[in-house]
């Protein structure tokens, strides 16, 4: 059953005295989260420690109010943070800014040049430092409430632009009839991918009576372009600094959409595409040259609607979350064998006794792991679903790696003018396919901790949710 927790948020007044004035209010805010060298790198199932930084990692704080009613986003450049971790930073977040616990998103931006804080919901046996995780979580609070400082008047304006060619479906059917996650650059296997991009942009731009002007964008593609042990912001800290400096007096915020199954990898590449792009351990291609490359993409998308976007007056600043229930994905008595031995392999770092490489050993390993954590149980597990509304714009926050097909249907589903689905955000419980790929197999399906129909579910859930709030 799902819960519904309390939808803050109270009409805008409007003041006319010769025009009108909407009293919708917002600020912006930025932090500094570099973590200290030797910090453990999160991803790939592999032990990495940072052995230097490359760009720093940044906490971008967008605040809006309206009447009494307030709420912070905040764009963080990390890898993901589960639910109870989240919890803690929201709280916090929450006794330290008189928010309510339900207007506070934290949105990680799925870097993999990140640190990792707290459990990791990859691999059981790795946990963050606690010491820099109880850092971040002051320098959260500290950004929180320098934007809820910084608020001010604004008006809201909303486009959607297009970064072609930067995002890609990385799961293929290979002729042989399998299903492969990454199967390698120019592989003569590959038979077709399995479903199309969204290469949609959501733009918000905030522009307001002093301070600089605010713009959020929204899209969903991998931050895995990188690798390495260098700690990085990967291209959407990118997007930033090349928006920054093309456009005066404005600061922006990046949040991650539906991007569970695309990355940047184009197994097809035209002439051109490959530069700036070396093969790494696991079959994909990647450098910091390209993490470049689509921070300017995006960068250029954006500014081929800044000056058109759709201004509007938002009456409303309201919110709300629930707790949906999601069915486990628990092996049978076989499976679990079979996978602890697998495990014990993993665990002692004998992988190359696997007969297995590249991708197809990472998605083996994957999935014993998530079949030795679920073999006890639970049968379920509650997931946060945020909403929040600024007039006719919403934004959606899901805690973990929505398929594309989940940020498509939440857009289609939803009655605003403009959704922005936002991936890993207040949690990372997982991976979210759509119900085909459980049948189809590949990495994300085969290591996620949810049954079937989770994507589907969700897509249900997040909607309704939206029209709650709507009509609240």
């Amino acid at each position: 059953m799902e819960t519904m927790a309390r939808a803050n948020g109270r009409g805008c007044k409007m003041l006319k005295r010769g025009r009108t004035m909407a009293a919708f209010l917002a600020g912006f805010a930025r932090v500094d989260v570099t973590p200290p060298l030797g910090i453990e790198i999160s991803g790939y199932f592999m032990d990495r420690f940072a052995a230097g930084v490359l760009d720093a990692l940044e906490a971008s704080a967008v605040a809006v109010a309206c009447g009494e009613s307030r709420a912070v986003v905040i764009g963080l450049d990390n890898l993901m943070i589960d639910q109870t971790q989240m919890d803690v930073y929201r709280r916090a977040i929450a006794e330290k800014t008189g928010l309510a616990y339900e207007g506070v998103f934290i949105c990680c931006s799925h870097t993999h040049t990140g640190p990792l804080v707290g459990p990791d919901p990859l691999d059981a046996r790795r946990h963050g430092e606690a010491q820099y995780g109880e850092y971040l979580g002051r320098k959260l609070c500290d950004c929180a409430a320098l934007a809820l400082r910084d608020l001010q008047p604004s008006k809201l304006g909303w486009a959607v632009a297009n970064a072609p060619r930067i995002s890609f479906i990385r799961r293929f059917r290979m002729k042989d009839g399998s299903i492969r996650t990454n199967p390698g650059v120019n592989n003569p296997d590959i038979l077709a991918p399995i479903g199309d991009v969204d290469e949609r942009v959501n733009v918000l731009r905030f522009v307001r009576e002093a301070g600089p002007e605010i713009i959020v964008a929204n899209f969903g593609v991998h931050p895995d372009v990188i690798g390495g042990e260098q700690i990085s912001a990967d291209y959407p800290g990118f997007f930033r600094r090349t928006l920054e400096k093309a456009l005066d007096n404005v600061r922006c915020v990046f949040l991650n959409g539906a991007e569970g199954d695309v990355n940047h990898v184009n197994v097809f590449p035209r002439p051109g595409e490959g530069n700036g792009l070396v093969r790494d351990f696991d079959d994909v291609d990647r450098g910091y040259a390209h993490a470049r490359h689509m921070g300017m993409v995006l960068a250029g998308a954006v500014l081929q609607v800044y000056e058109k976007v759709h201004f509007t007056e938002p009456d409303c600043v309201k919110f709300a979350q629930v707790v949906m229930p999601a069915p486990s994905n628990m092996p049978t008595a076989d499976e679990a064998a079979k996978a602890e031995e697998i495990c014990r392999l993993h665990e002692a770092g004998r992988d190359a006794q696997l007969p297995y490489e590249g991708m197809e050993l990472t998605t083996v390993v994957a999935e014993a792991l998530r079949m030795q954590q679920l073999k006890d149980g639970p049968e379920s597990f509650g997931l946060y679903l945020g909403a929040l509304q600024m007039g006719e714009v919403a934004l959606l926050g899901i805690p973990g790696e929505p398929f594309t097909g989940v940020g498509r249907g939440i857009k289609d589903g939803s009655a605003y003018a403009l959704t922005l689905p936002c991936s890993l955000t207040n949690g990372a419980e997982g991976y979210y396919p759509m119900r085909e790929a459980y049948d189809e197999g590949g990495y994300e399906a085969r290591s996620s901790i949810f049954k079937a129909g989770i994507a589907e579910r969700i897509i249900d859930a997040g909607t309704k949710l939206l029209q709650e709030l709507k009509n609240a």
